[in-house]
Formats: structure tokens, sequence, C-alpha cells
């Protein structure tokens, strides 16, 4: 389950972590393909702060 849902529009997955990894990245993404949701932030708040946006519009989930 993803951390935030923002206005049913954006989905937050949070982390705190030294560096993200694929698997983190791979978890985001899944979450937008389950949903009809297209824009996933990905937040790490380990010891370099990183925000990554992941888009997955709806015309390529089948």
């Amino acid at each position: 389950m993803a951390d935030l849902l923002i206005d049913e529009v954006i989905i937050v997955e949070l982390k705190a972590c030294d560096n993200l990894v694929k698997a983190h990245y791979a978890q985001t993404l899944n979450y937008l393909k389950a949903t009809n949701i297209e824009i996933g932030l990905l937040l790490n708040f380990g010891e370099k702060p990183e925000i990554k946006r992941l888009i997955f519009t709806n015309n390529r989930k089948n």
C-alpha cells in the first residue's frame, strides 16, 4: 500500500535509506500500474534527500 495518496491524483512513496534502489522504483511503478493514477513521487529522506517523479500513463495500462 502506498504511503500517501494526494487528491486521488498522485501516489507518494516515502523512504528513509542511504540510496534508492531499483526495488523502490519498481514498487512505486507497480502502484501506478495497479491504479488509474498516472503520477508517482518517490521521496527519500536519507542522508542525501532525493525526489524522483515517475509517470505511467493510463493509455499504457492494459
